[in-house]
């Protein structure tokens, strides 16, 4: 009988040392889903040669005022028109002028704190930002202040493209050049991708079971029939995917990837195939500019008339409750379907589930196995393998301009 667990695919180190993407065997797979996500054996010599950990998000307003200040930041150098930034503006007016994402993360960091230092990890872990406070620059000053030389970053985006890493290297880059004028040095590298790591695939097949299970209820109270998952993530520009990983296509790849390994624990636990989608929300940028399609409320539009009877929209490509949920999702496409009258049902994220979390320490701890020399496992529940530790040249470009970059083969240490 099977496990439910579809293969967990691992490696070791690669000729660099770090391991190299696509390498390694299907090995034997953890009996259930919680040993699955803690299933590193990193953790005895704990976060050694790193002293601090760094979350690193994207940051979001607090307050009205705070709104087109934080766009500025977000669209600086895009030539993104003030009407524009007007218009997405109301999105968070909507919600108060707060986004949700701070206060997830501050969620998220204590967590993660609570979960390392039940390992006996007492590095502190700081909390920092792209485009608003606490800026990654004032949390970097603050792991300095607090000791720390060497840091470990995890990003709170799960996924390989520009916008999703580089971006945040490039920032990190900056901050610490920043800290450089200042006399003060930090060195500062990040865990791997972790859409596929074992610890952010269970919240979400847990969270996309429930959610059919909701949704088939009142499907078989009405009309009977089975849910179809419509899997979301942000669109960006079709370049960035073209571009995304070290052989391009890496954003789009490694979502499928994630979304068929849920859907394959899904089916299983629930006895028959579940049928999936992978579809887009909260593309901008100009009319001219292809992007990642389809947006999740024309193919809501499209499952409607091929008369599907109801569909769960399942968050893969965020790991908490950002904006794009709360609205993308939680307002828009959620209205949609109720005008096209198809039952809906959305699927929670990963938030602050104890998997993710033990997900996360892991990661860390894994990184810091490797950085010692050691051959730690690296679970990843796709079938791609789990991603490289280091960003080799030229993986996720920057197409618009060369900026320095932190925690990649590339990487320049600042004067």
């Amino acid at each position: 009988m099977s496990s439910g667990v579809p293969p967990i695919r691992r490696r070791g180190r690669g000729p660099d040392g770090r391991g190299e993407r696509g390498l390694g065997t299907i090995v034997s797979v953890p009996t259930s889903e919680t040993d699955a996500a803690r299933a590193t054996g990193a953790t005895r010599a704990g976060l050694d040669p790193y002293d601090a950990v760094l979350l690193l998000s994207f940051g979001g307003p607090e307050g009205p005022d705070d709104v087109l200040p934080f766009l500025e930041n977000v669209t600086r150098g895009r030539g993104v028109p003030r009407e524009r930034l007007t218009d997405v503006a109301e999105h968070y007016l909507h919600f108060g002028g707060r986004s949700p994402i701070n206060d997830q993360n501050r969620a998220l960091l204590t967590a993660l704190r609570a979960e390392l230092a039940g390992r006996g990890v007492t590095a502190p872990v700081v909390w920092g930002n792209r485009n608003w406070t606490p800026f990654a620059a004032d949390a970097l000053r603050e792991a300095h202040d607090l000791g720390a030389r060497r840091v470990l970053a995890v990003v709170t985006s799960a996924y390989p493209s520009y916008s999703g890493c580089r971006q945040y290297r490039e920032d990190l880059a900056a901050a610490l050049a920043e800290l450089a004028a200042e006399g003060l040095r930090v060195d500062v590298d990040k865990v791997r991708h972790y859409g596929d790591h074992p610890g952010f695939v269970a919240p979400n097949v847990g969270a996309v079971d429930a959610a059919l299970t909701d949704l088939e209820a009142r499907l078989d109270a009405v009309t009977g029939g089975y849910g179809r998952v419509v899997f979301v993530t942000h669109s960006i520009p079709v370049a960035m995917d073209e571009t995304a990983g070290p052989s391009g296509g890496g954003y789009t790849a490694m979502h499928r990837d994630v979304c068929d390994v849920v859907a394959r624990r899904v089916s299983e636990r629930r006895g028959r195939t579940v049928e999936w989608d992978l579809v887009y929300c909260s593309r901008s940028g100009p009319p001219q500019q292809r992007w990642l399609e389809p947006d999740v409320n024309d193919h809501l539009e499209d499952l409607a008339t091929r008369h599907v009877p109801g569909v769960v929209v399942a968050p893969v490509g965020f790991v908490s409750d950002h904006l794009e949920v709360v609205f993308d999702l939680d307002t828009e496409a959620l209205a949609t379907a109720e005008k096209l009258e198809l039952p809906c049902r959305r699927a929670a994220t990963a938030g602050t589930d104890p998997r993710f979390v033990a997900g996360l320490a892991d990661l860390l701890l894994e990184r810091a196995a490797t950085e010692r020399g050691e051959s730690p496992d690296r679970p990843a529940a796709g079938r791609l393998g789990p991603w490289h530790d280091v960003c080799p040249v030229g993986c996720c470009p920057n197409l618009r301009a060369e900026r320095p970059a932190v925690a990649g083969a590339d990487a320049v240490a600042p004067a």
